[in-house]
């Protein structure tokens, strides 16, 4: 029998419209920083555009400025990400099955980084630093880095554990495999893409990070200091607009890849606990 009631499935005009106009909200920025990327006008945000321009592509991939601080943040983030991803993934296999005292307050070690405020994390490091001895540079940036993103790497590959039967790995042991060979042939297959989508979130999150950067940088600059260094200097506003695009082009693509690769699984990319 149709029933004559009005159907719920779809939602009312006020949350589409509420839905809308977040997503506008959130962004609006992004679009503004994109459509200036390719502005005539040299100095300012100027309304209308003034026109269609490919010449500070040119000119920003041409200052040795810009090219060295994009060196140094692919240089960090892919050290931090590789140790991210070899200590979260030793984390997530010591932690995942085994049962032992004091499990849960290491659990909550591991994560605390990412559940910190940034500055906090900034401030701790760099003391730390000053106490051993260590001068600010590329080791306290990596290191500063590497404590954030082994988080992202464990929840990935921890939640991808506990989709994994043991069985599988007792089988494997059972037929004469040793530790090496389980690991290559059983446990690497299963949890491949958690770790490389993990791998990509902490490559994205560390390439644009920038308030632990702050404190255990030292001299250098990387793309993101770079860019704060460029709020005084208004006459490199399209250049900068160039260079905040290439930041959320490079964090965006490992994000939608690492989205893409864990969509079809229960452990989406980054929501593991």
């Amino acid at each position: 029998m149709r029933s004559d009631a009005p159907s719920t499935d779809r939602p009312s005009w006020f949350l589409r419209l509420a839905a809308w106009g977040g997503l506008v909200f959130l962004h609006f920025p992004i679009l503004v920083i994109l459509l200036y990327a390719f502005n005539t006008e040299e100095s300012a945000y100027s309304f209308p555009l003034q026109g269609f321009t490919l010449k500070w592509f040119s000119i920003a991939f041409g200052r040795g400025d810009v090219l060295d601080a994009i060196w140094l943040s692919v240089k960090i983030a892919c050290v931090a990400t590789l140790i991210a991803m070899v200590l979260g993934t030793l984390a997530a296999g010591a932690l995942y099955r085994r049962d032992f005292f004091g499990k849960e307050g290491i659990s909550l070690m591991l994560i605390l980084p990412i559940a910190l405020p940034g500055i906090i994390t900034g401030i701790a490091l760099l003391s730390a630093f000053k106490t051993l001895g260590i001068d600010p540079g590329f080791l306290t940036i990596v290191i500063g880095h590497a404590t954030f993103c082994v988080v992202i790497v464990y929840n990935n590959v921890i939640a991808r554990f506990r989709r994994t039967s043991f069985s599988l790995i007792e089988a494997s042991m059972d037929l004469g495999a040793d530790g090496w060979q389980t690991f290559r042939y059983i446990i690497l297959p299963n949890i491949a893409t958690a770790l490389l989508a993990g791998g990509m979130l902490a490559f994205a999150l560390s390439f644009d990070e920038i308030i632990v950067t702050t404190f255990t940088a030292g001299h250098e600059r990387t793309l993101p200091l770079w860019l704060l260094n460029q709020l005084t200097r208004p006459r490199d506003v399209p250049i900068t607009n160039v260079v905040a695009m290439l930041v959320m082009l490079a964090t965006m693509l490992p994000i939608l890849g690492a989205y893409y690769l864990t969509r079809g699984t229960s452990d989406v990319a980054g929501s593991g606990k």
